[in-house]
């Protein structure tokens, strides 16, 4: 069967990419800024030829001779540009959000389309870029360009990825109808015992990622100890062992708070092994979950690599940031599916 081609924008650790060839697509080249992301990336994709740059000074034309393929020939375009600026939490800080030149990327993403012409795009961000008007200007682009398209907001939980991942994903053919079945997809639910029940205590794998170990306060261990197994919250705990500042506000109720075995995780985060940063204790080990928890609960797989150059907190944000193999790969497959008819 004939390989469907993609490049990958702002391919990150490469977890859109990993879905695409599990669904037989050839990634024949990427866009990445970050090199310590670019390394990861490279690890697991070693045959995708990696350009190490800024979207903004990257032309069609230098992505095409990367890819060996010319203007027109190259079957899907994929990006999740930077979502920070489009977030819930960043929109409430109105100053911050307003002239963020992170915004621009999507438009850049525009210009590549145009360069580039794919027969079709995929877009993935936070649900939050939908009420933008640079969303609004892509999708005229789109048009203008010769695309229908359309997007959903989709919850990864409904795509086999065991967390509450909530994000918007445009799809766009070009001078193509887009199947009604595309964003309706539902499979059986996985759940955190799924993803991570399986593996041996940390510090015992042979797994980097696994057996980091942890560094903690007394305070903090006492506080842990005390949160109740099985998805237990800081609010179950007596209050001379909570943070001071959870005495005098309620916000941010899942902070320190414990996963559930039997339930689906929360949205894994750039700070997934920082129980101040979410509900990211494990079930009933007296810890936070490992980044290769982590990296599992978004469904890249046991064996998937990451590059820790800048150490462990830039590969939680390789993780966190990543977009969930799991979730591209029913889309990616009806997408295909129209490609070759």
């Amino acid at each position: 069967m004939k390989l469907l081609t993609s490049i990958d924008l702002f391919a990150g650790a490469g977890g859109l990419s990993y879905g695409l060839v599990e669904e037989g697509f050839q990634i024949v080249a990427a866009v990445e800024i970050d090199p310590v992301s670019a390394k990861s990336y490279s690890l697991n994709h070693q045959g995708t030829n990696l350009i190490v740059d800024d979207i903004r000074r990257v032309r069609g034309p230098q992505i095409l001779k990367h890819a060996g393929i010319s203007r027109g020939e190259l079957d899907l375009l994929t990006g999740c540009p930077p979502c920070q600026a489009f977030s819930t939490l960043r929109t409430r800080r109105r100053k911050q959000q307003v002239n963020d030149p992170s915004k621009e990327l999507i438009i850049e993403m525009l210009r590549l389309v145009r360069s580039i012409r794919p027969r079709a795009v995929i877009v993935e961000n936070v649900p939050g870029l939908a009420n933008d008007n640079h969303f609004a200007s892509f999708r005229l682009g789109l048009k203008q360009a010769g695309y229908q398209s359309t997007y959903a907001v989709l919850n990864a939980s409904d795509f086999g990825v065991p967390q509450r991942r909530k994000r918007l994903i445009l799809v766009a053919l070009r001078g193509k109808e887009i199947p009604l079945s595309w964003s309706s997809h539902r499979c059986e639910r996985r759940t955190v015992r799924n993803a991570i029940g399986h593996l041996a205590p940390p510090g015992t794998s042979g797994d980097i990622l696994h057996d980091i170990p942890e560094r903690r306060t007394p305070t903090m261990i006492a506080r842990i100890k005390a949160t109740p197994k099985n998805g237990g919250s800081r609010r179950d705990i007596s209050p001379e062992l909570q943070c001071a500042c959870h005495t005098r506000t309620d916000g941010f109720k899942d902070v320190y708070g414990r996963m559930a075995w039997d339930d689906v995780a929360p949205t894994i985060t750039s700070g997934c092994n920082n129980p101040s940063r979410g509900r990211f204790l494990h079930p009933e080990e007296d810890r936070a979950i490992t980044l290769r928890e982590a990296a599992l609960l978004q469904t890249f797989p046991q064996s998937y690599q990451f590059c820790f150059d800048r150490g462990k907190e830039h590969v939680a944000c390789q993780i966190g940031n990543a977009f969930p193999p799991d979730m591209i790969r029913p889309i990616a497959r009806i997408i295909s599916r129209e490609l070759l008819v």
